[in-house]
């Protein structure tokens, strides 16, 4: 019985269709449970039934895999090692919520509203590109885990130098790092941004090292996508 309570739970293949109808009502009730977020008017009566309803059936469903978590995880205390998995966190968090008490007296406080955007994650569980891309990760976290501290340590640098050469264009070096930042990602706000004739030289210059440095992570990873997908084509 639990066997085929996993089945059915998990990411359905084509012969199954009961877990296959299972994974498009998960996927419709996560995309509805979404909607009240998308509103300011968000206490209409409909959307408040919307939510208990979803995070009633979300709470099946998160009960349902913690009880067939020894089908999935091998090795020892399935069970316990379970409620740290990464579906089974923001699976918790979405029904945290829109259950906590205290939501409802402080949701003027607007933080409080981040834990409810976790919802839309549960639908990366019934993507497989997400699956290949997270086994293309964890291959190369290795190489990932060098140039990110590549990635960082050039962001602080940059920061650094920029600071020091234009003390009175960034009032911290909070500012700094966060010009770096949005500089050497090519996002470019514009609302800071170098003054003297060297802080222009010196963003010129990081800007071109920059590019080269945060487009190796998206290489690797390409490189192990493609490379995942092609034993796939062959069957």
């Amino acid at each position: 019985m639990r066997r085929r309570i996993y089945e059915m739970i998990e990411k359905g293949e084509q012969e199954d269709k009961i877990s296959l109808y299972y994974d498009r009502f998960m996927i419709f009730c996560i995309i509805a449970s979404v909607l009240p977020l998308c509103v300011k008017n968000s206490t209409n009566p409909v959307f408040y039934r919307i939510d208990r309803i979803t995070v009633f059936i979300f709470i099946i469903d998160y009960l349902l895999r913690w009880g067939t978590a020894d089908f999935k995880l091998k090795g020892e205390k399935p069970f316990l090692r379970y409620p740290f998995t990464f579906f089974a966190v923001v699976d918790l968090i979405a029904i945290l919520s829109s259950l906590t008490p205290l939501y409802s007296t402080l949701k003027a406080v607007r933080i409080l509203r981040l834990p409810k955007c976790m919802k839309p994650l549960k639908i990366l569980r019934y993507s497989k590109g997400f699956h290949l891309m997270m086994q293309v990760i964890h291959k190369e976290k290795d190489n990932l885990f060098t140039i990110g501290l590549l990635a960082v340590g050039y962001i602080l640098l940059s920061a650094l130098i920029l600071f020091q050469v234009e003390p009175d264009t960034f009032a911290s070096f909070l500012d700094a790092v966060y010009w770096a930042t949005i500089t050497l990602t090519t996002v470019g706000y514009g609302d800071i941004c170098p003054a003297t004739s060297i802080g222009k030289i010196i963003a010129i210059v990081t800007s071109f090292v920059g590019i080269a440095v945060f487009a190796l992570p998206t290489g690797i990873i390409t490189a192990g996508y493609l490379a995942e997908l092609k034993p796939k084509h062959k069957r």
